[in-house]
């Protein structure tokens, strides 16, 4: 009787990620660290989404423990394809409106200890563009944290949004705006932020629709900021100091507790360590293939979960990684070409069999903390941005959209840890840069910096470092409140 007792008497976190893989990964780790707090945890996601973790991960990969369960809401969208991220700004438009009924009902239901035998719901943590969750808090008179997965200058550039509306720089006049040099106008006013011209603002600037959706929902997400209980950000103070300050402005209850990854590494013999979050299946053969390349000869080429390109972008990539002569790892997802399956040129695969291997998804911490890997490649979502700083692995970066153009940015002129690829991207450029970042002088100033910020990173997560203890002030402080 005094454990079901003490069961039911455990703070419970109801933890709501945005339905995308760079949304849920962080999402579950932090859920894992307040589980390993004493937090009893529900986790939701949509039913699509938990249809994908299912067939990626097997059958009985969510069926958690007694004190960390997964639930499902309906995202009430039409069919889409089930092994691809579904549309961005569609999801953006209604889950607000879709998941906030049933949303109520599966805390109702929680809260009925008689039906769902736990405890009740005592605080939401939630994705930072799933600021709608803020309404259920309300309902229930239960704190809600925001949970910002992306970065800090990420996240103040976009509160940023409305001020760009208001002085005229977006929407766009027309098309042309894009390409005639209007985008390297510069922004020398936004706090927390230096040296930015409009081009280094999250993607969406780039409309000429004063009803876009993605910029209005921006302004309605980052408006939401300072009425949310605290704010939680998957970074380290030392690395995004300036911004950090700026966001501070408007909620003062900031907690960087980042990078996630490698406070749970000191996570040990946890049965929900094994407990993933990836939507694709993970190839490891990828891990047996590295172990037989020297140190740092490997680049690592994975443009993230979301980010299309052409055929003909696919093949520049291609033949600038053959033409390179280096060994590289691609990560080359099914639905990475709009509208089709991706394929490379078969002759890329002839040319390249004895130093290339071409995988569907992997286990992307595991790669990066690999002796054999020199650089990676990537698209800059902020968590294989993360994940690189704390391997010490430096990066070329091709941004493809929101706010991966300002951590291309970050990465390039404030971390010095990175090179980028022109958006009209050719094979040559890719093989020199792929050259410079492997073998050349720049490439070894890169490695260093990379090595430098790692150390920092390592610092925030040691067990008496900064992120850990923001760790414990978020629980007492916020999650504990009544």
């Amino acid at each position: 009787m005094g454990t079901v007792f003490e069961e039911t008497n455990k703070p419970h976190v109801l933890c709501i990620p945005f339905p995308a893989q760079g949304h849920i990964t962080p999402m579950l780790k932090l859920a894992k660290l307040l589980h390993h707090k004493g937090f009893h945890i529900s986790f939701v996601n949509t039913e699509f989404n938990h249809n994908r973790l299912i067939k990626s991960r097997g059958p009985d990969a969510l069926h958690g423990l007694p004190d960390f369960r997964f639930y499902t809401i309906p995202d009430g969208l039409p069919p889409s394809n089930p092994d691809a991220t579904q549309d961005i700004p569609t999801l953006c438009k209604y889950t607000p409106i879709n998941c906030l009924p049933p949303l109520i009902n599966l805390i109702s239901k929680l809260n009925d200890s008689s039906v769902s035998g736990v405890p009740p719901v005592s605080c939401i943590v939630f994705d930072g563009v799933m600021t709608f969750t803020l309404k259920a808090a309300e309902h229930f008179s239960i704190p809600g944290v925001i949970f910002w997965t992306a970065s800090a200058c990420g996240l103040i550039a976009y509160m940023q949004y409305r001020e760009l509306v208001e002085r005229g720089y977006i929407p766009l006049k027309d098309k042309s705006y894009e390409t005639n040099g209007y985008l390297d106008t510069k922004i020398d006013w936004a706090p927390g932020m230096k040296d930015m011209k409009l081009k280094d603002f999250p993607s969406f600037v780039r409309t000429t629709d004063v009803d876009d959706i993605m910029v209005n929902f921006f302004l309605t997400e980052t408006a939401a900021i300072p009425k949310a209980q605290g704010l939680i950000i998957n970074t380290f103070s030392t690395l995004e100091e300036d911004a950090l300050k700026a966001i501070s402005a408007s909620q003062p209850n900031v907690y960087t507790i980042g990078p996630l990854h490698l406070i749970m590494n000191q996570i040990r013999d946890d049965p929900l360590m094994s407990i993933s979050s990836s939507l694709w299946k993970e190839e490891d053969s990828c891990l047996d293939w590295l172990d037989k390349k020297d140190p740092s000869s490997v680049v690592y080429v994975n443009f993230g979960s979301i980010t299309v390109m052409t055929t003909k972008q696919l093949t520049e990539f291609a033949w600038g990684l053959a033409n390179s002569k280096k060994h590289f790892l691609w990560i080359v997802r099914p639905d990475m070409i709009a509208g089709d399956t991706a394929k490379v040129p078969p002759e890329f695969v002839t040319e390249t069999r004895e130093r290339g291997l071409l995988a569907g998804w992997c286990s992307q911490e595991k790669v990066l903390k690999h002796p054999a890997i020199g650089g990676f490649l990537t698209h800059s979502g902020w968590n294989s941005t993360i994940e690189s700083i704390a391997s010490g692995v430096p990066v070329i970066c091709w941004p493809f959209f929101a706010e991966q153009q300002t951590n291309c940015k970050y990465s390039c002129a404030e971390w010095g840890i990175g090179l980028e690829i022109d958006d009209n991207v050719k094979r040559d450029e890719v093989e020199e840069l792929v050259r410079q970042l492997m073998d050349g002088e720049r490439g070894k100033e890169l490695k260093n910096n990379a090595m430098e910020w790692k150390k920092k990173a390592e610092a925030a997560a040691s067990p008496d470092g900064s992120a850990s203890l923001n760790l414990e002030r978020l629980v007492n402080e916020v999650l504990l409140q009544k």
